[in-house]
C-alpha cells in the first residue's frame, strides 16, 4: 500500500461509511485536494477492483482496496479536480461505469432549509422528493429528504439493486435535511429511503414528498416530472380568478373515481378494477354537464394503500393514487373538466395518517410526524396517528401540499375531512385519553394555528380557489377572514342542516306536523357561517341505507319525498353537494367494491324521471340569481310563512338586490294537494310558476299552476297583498315575481278621481298629486278642498303676481283647448256640482263664499269684481227661480256700476279662464 495514500486515510469515517453509519459521506467520499495531490475515495460493496477513468483523457488510474467490504482509494497528483467516473468490476465479471456522486454541489440552499425549518417554505415540494434534472451537464435525479433524527439515510432502488451502502445521502448544514443527486437514474424508476435509526436498524420508507408510487400492494415511490405536461386551461383559470364564489352558483356532485363505474368487463378482478382518468375523464363530464352541475368533488385521490379506506388514510400526500393512472393523467383529467366548464374540488385530509410501516408513522425511527405521546398522537377509535402540528417542518409539510394540488394540478379547491377532530384535543376520546393545552382547556392550539396560517396564505395567492371545512361542531367563525378572528375557510359543511332535514324527512307525513322547527331552525344560524348544504357519502354507507331508502311510505311515495327533499335543499340559502348514485335514486347503499347501479336507468322508468328531476333542478338553480347571489347575506331570503306546521307547508322568498328578480318558493311535505291555497306575496304583481316538482316528466301526479297568478288586494301573512294557488303533494312549486308597473296604476287613479283644487287653480304637476292622494283619502270632503286649496295658495305665493296670473291663465288654456266648447261648459257644471253634492246646501254656499274671498284678496280691485259676479252667476243657477231672480238683477246692476269706472279687457280675461 501507498504510504502516502495510508496516511491519509481517516480509518473512523472509513468504518463509519462501510458500516453504513455515515451522515456526511462527502466529508470522505468523493474526490479531495491534498497537499499531496488529489485523493479520491469510493465505497462499492461486493466490488473486486475499481478503477478512476478521466473525462477528457481517458486514462485509468488504478484504485487500492483499503477495506475488504468495497472501500477504494487513490492518490493523483495534481492540484485541481477534473472530470472523471469509476469503472467498478465485480465478482461475477461483471463491468459498471458509475459517476462520483459525492462530486456534485448542493442543490438545496440553507436558507430554503431555515425557511422549512420555519414551516414557511410553502414550494418545499420542488426541493424535497426526487426532481429529475441536468446538473452540471449531467442527467440524473435530486433525491432530497427530512429525517433529522437518523444515523444515516441512503436512495435504494433498482438502479443500485436496493444496497443502502451504495447511495448514502449528505445531511446538509447540520439540518434534518439529507441530500443525494444521482446521475443515470430516470423517470419512472423505483425507489425508497433506507433510513438507519438510532437503534441501528435499517428501515424502508417510501418518500414523504413522492410525486408517484407503485400500485397497491406495491408501495415504492416512482421518480416523476410534473413540468412536462402541457395545459390548456388557461381560460379557464382565469375567469376563476376572477370570480367571487360566494355569489356565484356551485352545485357539486361528489364522486368515487374508483366506483362511479367500473369496466363492462369487470367480473370482480384486480386486474381490471377501475377506469384510467383519461377513461374517466369524458364519460364523467359529459354526465355531469348532462346534469347540470357546476363542480365534481373528487373523495380523495393522494396514494393510500386500502381501498376500503375511500382514500381518507393517505400514505401518499403529493402523489396522484396510481390506480386510475400516472400524475400526468390525472392532470389530463382536471384539465379535460376544465375545458368542459367544470370546477374540481379534491378531498385533503391532514387530520391524521395510517400507522402503515412503509409510510409516515416513526419515520426516522422516532415519531417524526406524529406527537409521541399516544395521548396526543392517536385516535383511538379510527387507529390512526395524528399529526404533531406544533412542528414547524410537519405543518410546513401539510401547508405547503394543499397549495401542491392547487398549484401543480390546478384544482379549484381543497375540501379538508375532519376538521373538528383538529381543533378538539378531546375528540373521540374518553377522559385520560388526552391532554389539555397550556391553559387547560380542550382546544387544539396548535392546529388552530396551522388552520389559520393555512388559510391566510392560501388566500393570499387571489386565483379564485377555495378551501371548505368539513367541520361538524359548533365552533364558532369557522369561515370568514383570518384578520377578523376566524378561522379563514371560504365555505363549510352545514351538518346541522343536514342531520336535521334528514330526521324531518324520516318521519311518516302524519308526524311531520309536531316537528316543523327541523326544517325551520336552520335559517336561525344559516348567516352566522358560509355555509355548504350537504348530503354526502357518509349518509348512504354504514347501514344508514340509501337516500331513497330512507324515505318513509310506498315505492311512489319514497319518490316524491326525495323529490321534495332535492327540491327544499336547493331553494334553501346555501350551496350544494349531492353524492353520486343519489341522483338517480339507486336504492343500494354505496360500496367502494362496485360500480353504481346504472341498469336502474335502463329498467325502471321511474328512476329515469328521478335523474331528470335532479337535472331541472339544477338547471333552476343556475337560472334564477335569487337562488345563490345572496345566499350569505339575510337581504336573500325571507320567511312568507314558516308556521303551518298543521298542513306542513313553508313558504319563502328568495332574493336579489333587484325587486323583479324575487322568486317565491312553496314547499309541501305531506302527501295531500292543497287547491286554493292563499298565501301572501312581497307585492302587487304577477306571479308565474316556474317549477314545481310535482309534474308528470318528474314522476309527479301533474298537479301544477298552468296560468299567470295576478295578486289581489286581500291581506294574507302579514301582506297586503296575496295569491290562491295550487300546492302540489309533497313537492315544491317556485314562482317567479314580476311588480305591476307603477305607473300604470297611476294613471287609473288619476283617472277615476279628480281634485276640486284641480277645478280652481288649473292643472297640478305629477309630484303634486301622486303626495296629496295619500293624504287626501284619509280626509272629509270639506276638509280635503280647503287641503287642495291651501297647497295651491302655498305654491302660487312664491310667484310673482304676474307671473301667477300667466301660469293660471295657459294651464286653463291647454286643458279647455282639448275640449269643444259644449263639453267644457258640461265639465265645469259637472264638477262643481259633484263637490257641492256632498255637503248641505248652507255648508256649501259658506264653503263657496270663504274660498271666493281667499282668491280674490289675492286679485286686483277689478279681478275681484269679476270673480264675485261670476261665482254668484254659478250660486245662483242652483237656487230657486225666485231667490235666482232677485241676486241676478242685484249682481248686474251691481256690475256696471263697479266696471264702468274701470276696464282691463285683457288681465281681465285671463283671470276668468285661470279661475275657471
Amino acid at each position: 500500500m501507498d504510504e502516502k495514500l495510508y496516511e491519509l486515510m481517516d480509518w473512523a469515517e472509513i468504518e463509519a461509511v462501510v458500516y453504513s453509519e455515515e451522515d456526511k459521506p462527502q466529508d470522505i467520499l468523493g474526490a479531495h485536494v491534498t497537499e499531496q495531490g488529489i485523493l479520491i475515495q469510493c465505497f462499492f460493496p461486493g466490488a473486486v477492483s475499481v478503477q478512476v477513468k478521466m473525462e477528457r483523457t481517458g486514462k485509468l488510474h488504478k484504485m487500492e482496496m483499503q477495506d475488504e467490504a468495497g472501500f477504494f482509494a487513490v492518490l493523483i497528483k495534481g492540484k485541481r479536480i477534473l472530470p472523471y467516473h469509476y469503472v467498478v468490476t465485480y465478482e461475477t465479471g461483471e463491468e459498471i461505469s458509475r459517476s462520483d456522486v459525492y462530486t456534485f454541489p448542493d442543490c438545496i440552499t440553507k436558507n430554503e432549509i431555515e425557511k422549512f425549518e420555519n414551516g414557511i417554505n410553502y414550494t418545499i415540494y420542488e426541493k424535497l422528493g426526487a426532481h429529475p434534472m441536468k446538473l452540471n451537464g449531467v442527467d440524473g435525479v435530486l433525491f432530497a429528504v427530512w429525517a433529522p433524527n437518523a444515523i444515516r439515510v441512503s436512495v435504494v432502488g433498482d438502479f443500485n439493486k436496493w444496497d443502502g451502502r451504495i447511495y448514502q445521502m449528505k445531511r446538509l448544514y447540520d439540518s434534518g435535511v439529507f441530500e443525494l443527486f444521482i446521475p443515470g437514474v430516470k423517470k419512472g424508476m423505483i425507489y425508497k429511503y433506507e433510513i438507519k435509526t438510532r437503534g441501528g436498524l435499517p428501515i424502508l420508507k417510501a418518500d414523504p414528498y413522492e410525486y408517484y408510487s407503485e400500485f397497491r400492494p406495491a408501495n415504492a415511490s416512482v421518480v416523476w416530472d410534473l413540468e412536462t405536461y402541457k395545459w390548456g386551461d388557461e381560460s379557464w383559470l382565469e375567469k376563476r380568478k376572477k370570480s367571487d364564489i360566494k355569489k356565484e352558483p356551485m352545485s357539486i356532485y361528489e364522486v368515487h373515481l374508483g366506483s362511479w363505474k367500473k369496466p363492462e368487463d369487470y367480473i370482480g378482478d384486480e386486474d381490471n378494477a377501475f377506469y384510467s382518468y383519461r377513461e374517466l375523464a369524458p364519460m364523467l363530464a359529459s354526465y355531469v354537464k348532462k346534469m347540470n352541475y357546476t363542480h365534481i368533488e373528487l373523495m380523495p385521490v393522494m396514494e393510500h394503500p386500502f381501498d376500503g379506506s375511500w382514500g381518507y388514510q393517505v400514505t401518499g400526500y403529493y402523489a396522484a393514487t396510481s390506480r386510475y393512472g400516472t400524475p400526468d393523467d390525472f392532470m389530463y383529467f382536471i384539465d379535460y373538466m376544465h375545458k368542459k366548464g367544470i370546477g374540481v374540488i379534491l378531498d385533503w385530509v391532514p387530520a391524521h395518517f395510517p400507522r402503515d410501516a412503509f409510510a409516515l408513522a416513526n419515520f426516522d425511527g422516532t415519531c417524526l410526524y406524529e406527537h409521541e405521546d399516544p395521548r396526543q398522537g392517536s385516535h383511538p377509535h379510527w387507529g390512526t396517528l395524528i399529526f404533531n402540528y406544533g412542528r414547524p417542518e410537519v405543518a410546513n409539510f401539510l401547508i405547503a401540499n394543499a397549495l401542491f394540488w392547487v398549484e401543480k394540478y390546478h384544482a379549484d379547491g381543497i375540501r379538508m375531512d375532519a376538521v373538528a377532530s383538529m381543533l378538539y384535543l378531546d375528540y373521540g376520546k374518553e377522559d385520560g385519553e388526552w391532554i389539555p393545552n397550556i391553559y387547560g382547556g380542550k382546544e387544539n392550539l396548535e392546529a388552530i394555528e396551522v388552520l389559520k396560517h393555512l388559510n391566510s396564505v392560501f388566500k393570499k395567492r387571489q386565483d379564485g380557489a377555495i378551501i371548505i371545512a368539513e367541520e361538524s361542531t359548533a365552533w364558532p367563525m369557522v369561515t370568514g377572514e383570518v384578520e377578523e378572528g376566524s378561522l379563514g375557510f371560504d365555505l363549510k359543511w352545514n351538518m346541522g342542516w343536514m342531520n336535521d332535514i334528514l330526521r324531518y324527512m324520516k318521519l311518516d307525513p302524519l308526524f311531520r306536523s309536531g316537528n316543523q322547527n327541523l326544517i325551520t331552525f336552520s335559517m336561525m344560524y344559516a348567516y352566522s357561517e358560509n355555509f355548504l348544504l350537504v348530503l354526502s357519502h357518509d349518509e348512504v354507507v354504514h347501514g344508514k341505507a340509501s337516500l331513497i331508502g330512507k324515505m318513509p311510505g310506498d315505492i311512489e311515495l319514497k319518490f316524491a319525498n326525495l323529490r321534495a327533499l332535492y327540491g327544499f335543499m336547493m331553494t334553501h340559502p346555501g350551496k350544494k353537494l349531492l353524492f353520486m348514485g343519489q341522483e338517480f335514486a339507486q336504492f343500494s347503499e354505496w360500496s367502494e367494491k362496485k360500480g353504481l347501479d346504472w341498469f336502474l336507468l335502463d329498467e325502471y322508468e321511474s328512476h329515469r324521471k328521478m335523474q331528470k328531476y335532479v337535472s331541472a333542478l339544477n338547471r333552476l338553480y343556475q337560472d334564477y340569481s335569487a337562488l345563490y347571489e345572496l345566499d350569505y347575506e339575510p337581504d336573500g331570503f325571507e320567511w312568507i310563512d314558516c308556521s303551518d306546521s298543521e298542513q306542513s307547508i313553508v313558504t319563502f322568498l328568495r332574493k336579489t338586490n333587484k325587486k323583479e328578480e324575487t322568486l317565491l318558493v312553496i314547499c309541501n311535505f305531506t302527501p295531500v294537494v292543497r287547491e286554493d291555497y292563499r298565501v301572501g306575496v312581497p307585492f302587487k304583481g304577477k306571479y308565474k310558476e316556474t317549477f314545481n316538482s310535482d309534474r308528470v316528466e318528474f314522476g309527479g301526479q301533474g298537479h301544477y299552476n298552468p296560468r299567470l297568478k295576478y295578486s289581489k288586494a286581500i291581506p294574507y301573512h302579514g301582506r297586503k297583498e296575496s295569491i290562491a294557488v295550487t300546492v302540489p303533494p309533497l313537492g315544491i312549486t317556485v314562482f317567479t315575481c314580476t311588480p305591476v308597473e307603477e305607473k300604470k296604476t297611476e294613471k287609473k287613479k288619476a283617472g277615476k278621481t279628480k281634485s276640486a283644487a284641480n277645478k280652481i287653480t288649473g292643472k297640478r304637476n305629477t309630484k303634486s298629486k301622486q303626495t296629496e292622494k295619500g293624504s287626501e283619502s284619509k280626509e272629509k270632503p270639506v276638509e280635503r278642498l280647503e287641503t287642495k286649496v291651501k297647497k295651491v295658495e302655498q305654491i302660487e305665493s312664491k310667484k310673482k303676481p304676474v307671473e301667477r296670473l300667466e301660469t293660471k291663465a295657459k294651464k286653463a288654456e291647454q286643458i279647455e283647448s282639448k275640449k269643444k266648447p259644449v263639453e267644457r261648459l258640461e265639465t265645469k257644471a259637472k264638477k262643481a256640482e259633484q263637490i257641492e253634492s256632498k255637503e248641505k246646501p248652507v255648508e256649501r254656499l259658506e264653503t263657496k263664499a270663504k274660498k271666493a274671498e281667499q282668491i280674490e284678496s289675492k286679485e286686483k280691485p277689478v279681478e275681484r269684481l269679476e270673480t264675485k259676479a261670476k261665482k254668484a252667476e254659478q250660486i245662483e243657477s242652483k237656487e230657486k227661480p225666485e231667490k235666482k231672480v232677485k241676486t241676478r238683477k242685484a249682481t248686474e246692476k251691481k256690475n256696471k256700476e263697479e266696471t264702468s269706472s274701470k276696464k282691463e279687457p285683457t288681465k281681465r280675461t285671463k283671470t276668468k279662464k285661470a279661475e275657471q
